[in-house]
């Protein structure tokens, strides 16, 4: 059986197209841009950038306001004890019986009944009361009324003011030391009462 030359050959002969066809199709690659003249296109010598400035204006600072002074509080003082520069003059009971009866108090407080009696109540010891440093700071003074009732067996049971100065601390202070202090209960006919008594407070600041 003869071969056929064409069957032979098929195989180099496809091979040597498929050669010229890829080597066409490089040719053409190769020479195609410089045609169009894109190399002289993307040329470094003719490439341009341009880069725009601007000023950024200054960041202005802005001083916050001080916060205001914190006020001054009062401490009330933990000494007990009177300094050297408070002088609280001791009360006088001998003039206590040329008063009259004590004015009635205000309605919101307990009802003082005036009590006759031959002789009075008297402390057993000095009434001392404690200078409030409100007051001692605000350079107050005076004097300050209370009217307690005393017990037959010389407790002090109610205190009222009868006429103080309020807002200082002195009202308070004043009722404190008559509720510490001991006494000796009137007398009527030699028999221990109880009766309401009016006794002045007073408070005096000595200059240094």
């Amino acid at each position: 059986m003869r071969t056929d030359p064409l069957l032979v050959h098929y195989p180099v002969r496809l091979r040597l197209i498929t050669v010229f066809v890829l080597l066409g199709f490089s040719i053409v690659f190769y020479f195609y841009p410089r045609f169009l003249g894109e190399a002289k296109k993307i040329g470094g010598d003719d490439l341009i950038i341009e880069i725009e400035t601007f000023d950024i204006p200054q960041t202005q600072q802005f001083k916050l306001p001080e916060p205001p002074a914190r006020p001054s509080v009062p401490v009330a003082s933990e000494d007990e004890f009177l300094d050297e520069d408070i002088t609280i003059e001791e009360t006088e009971f001998d003039q206590f019986e040329e008063w009259d009866a004590p004015p009635p108090p205000a309605s919101s407080g307990p009802q003082v009944v005036f009590i006759p009696f031959e002789e009075p109540p008297r402390p057993k010891t000095p009434i001392r009361p404690v200078y409030p440093d409100i007051a001692r700071e605000a350079g107050i003074e005076g004097v300050v009324y209370v009217q307690a009732f005393i017990d037959k067996n010389g407790n002090v049971t109610q205190v009222v003011v009868a006429k103080g100065i309020p807002n200082t601390g002195l009202d308070e202070a004043a009722v404190d030391a008559v509720k510490r202090t001991r006494w000796k209960p009137a007398l009527q006919r030699d028999k221990k009462i109880g009766v309401w008594y009016s006794i002045p407070i007073r408070f005096t600041l000595t200059e240094n």
